[in-house]
């Protein structure tokens, strides 16, 4: 299963920026940066697996792809979370959906008119919490750095590996519906 370049690559970041010269502290570095992609990685290996559920997937052909069983993979990565989260601050949340990527801009948009911005994401559905304001809702491939949207004004929402989610707070009034 081990894809060309990927060793590779996933070793370039977790050594990038230290100084190469071997000393006890570098060893200790590298443990604690491998770690911490380990923890990144196990994230982006549950959001993938939502996604492709999301797309269709069944448990068999995920549980091919990863080289265990059907049952092992629904067990692994198909666990109920949450699905209610407190918002802190007394703010109204909801759950926006069922959505699809073929529908979920459009619906946000129309959310966005009123008020809703996304923060969080399920299976299906988008975690919205009501503001007096309208918000934009851009959806982008999860490629990197994000700079340059931020530089607009865009705010990370959520990361949906292998979307991130992005929002920005219009300044004016929220429609009432």
């Amino acid at each position: 299963m081990e894809e060309p370049g990927l060793t590779e690559a996933l070793g370039a970041a977790i050594l990038t920026g230290l100084d190469g010269e071997g000393g006890s502290h570098d060893h200790l570095a590298i443990v604690h940066r491998t770690a911490a992609a380990e923890v990144e990685i196990a994230a982006l290996m549950q959001q993938s697996v939502a996604a492709a559920r999301a797309a269709g997937h069944s448990w068999t052909q995920l549980g091919a792809e990863l080289g265990m069983s059907r049952q092992a993979a629904q067990q692994r990565f198909g666990g109920r979370r949450r699905d209610t989260e407190e918002a802190g601050d007394g703010a109204e949340d909801r759950w926006l959906g069922p959505v699809t990527a073929f529908d979920e801009m459009a619906e946000l948009a129309i959310a966005g008119r009123q008020g809703w911005r996304t923060v969080g994401a399920g299976m299906l559905k988008h975690r919205v919490r009501r503001t007096p304001t309208q918000w934009e809702h851009k959806r982008i491939v999860w490629t990197g750095p994000l700079p340059r949207w931020e530089d607009e004004g865009w705010q990370v929402a959520i990361r949906a590996f292998p979307w991130v989610y992005l929002v920005r707070d219009t300044g004016l009034p929220a429609e009432r519906a």
